[in-house]
């Protein structure tokens, strides 16, 4: 019966096309105007992404339905507070809300079972890795990214994350001696003044500013501030690989090319917020 509900329920909702980036601030300003319809689209067109994230908790124990309404109740939430001057896709800043509102409600649910100890530290250093993840690289980490970060294989990951739906909620505090929890390192989408910049020069100016860059330090612009608004943003790590550099390299071309730009945008009279 759950089965048929579940499949019924994303037929329906796939009919609801995705937006562009370009939509999704339009939206975000209508909300702001109290358009309670454009809330109403942003939630309905991103209802997949709480059914996908739903999926990775599915062996909670919980019914996947009642899984998929909490996260819609996070989802309703993330729509209310998303903000267009953000600079980030909506389902980047949604995620956390989806998934704090899915883990908050297995905790609620089944309640606290003990642990080893062991297992309980890996689970929070786990947790914290993943959000860190999140924040540097602004999507969702894989687990073999975490696995990579860590220093632990996919397997080790994957038999520690068993216990979390029993013992881990975003209240948790991240280590014994921290009163710091989980919620306390949720993504942070404020715009950095680098991103602001690169907000506000006119569409029609970044071109001819790209243009006063070294071709290499022109890719890492392009791709560190997602010109193609993909949901994933590549990392110094990966640009690095691709540039045959390091990633502190990549930093650092980034660094210097956000300078010249500064420069080369004052000699145009392009004004920006620094």
């Amino acid at each position: 019966m759950e089965h048929s509900a579940y499949k019924s329920y994303v037929n329906q909702i796939s009919r609801y096309p995705l937006l562009s980036f370009e939509q999704e601030i339009e939206l975000s300003k209508r909300v702001q105007q109290g358009d309670s319809a454009a809330k109403m689209k942003l939630v309905q067109t991103n209802l997949r992404l709480v059914v996908s994230i739903a999926q990775k908790y599915k062996n909670s124990g919980i019914s996947i339905m009642d899984l998929i309404q909490e996260g819609n109740i996070g989802l309703l939430s993330a729509a209310s507070k998303y903000h267009y001057s953000f600079n980030t896709r909506f389902s980047t800043y949604a995620y956390a809300w989806i998934a704090q509102a899915i883990v908050r409600y297995i905790h609620n649910k089944c309640g606290i079972i003990a642990i080893p100890h062991r297992k309980e530290e890996l689970l929070r250093k786990i947790y914290r890795t993943r959000i860190l993840l999140c924040q540097e690289n602004g999507y969702e980490p894989s687990m073999e990214e975490i696995a990579e970060k860590m220093n632990l294989s996919v397997e080790e990951i994957r038999q520690t994350e068993v216990y979390s739906f029993a013992s881990v909620s975003i209240e948790s505090e991240i280590s014994n001696d921290s009163d710091k929890t989980v919620a306390e390192f949720v993504q942070d989408t404020r715009p950095t003044p680098e991103m602001k910049l690169m907000k506000e020069v006119e569409s029609d100016n970044v071109e001819e500013l790209l243009d006063t860059l070294p071709e290499t330090e022109k890719i890492v612009i392009k791709n560190r501030y997602n010109f193609s608004y993909d949901l994933k943003v590549k990392t110094l790590r990966q640009l690095g690989t691709e540039l045959g550099v390091s990633s502190e390299t990549v930093r650092q071309m980034e660094k210097r090319a956000v300078r010249k730009l500064k420069v080369s945008a004052s000699k145009l009279g392009i004004t920006y917020s620094a």
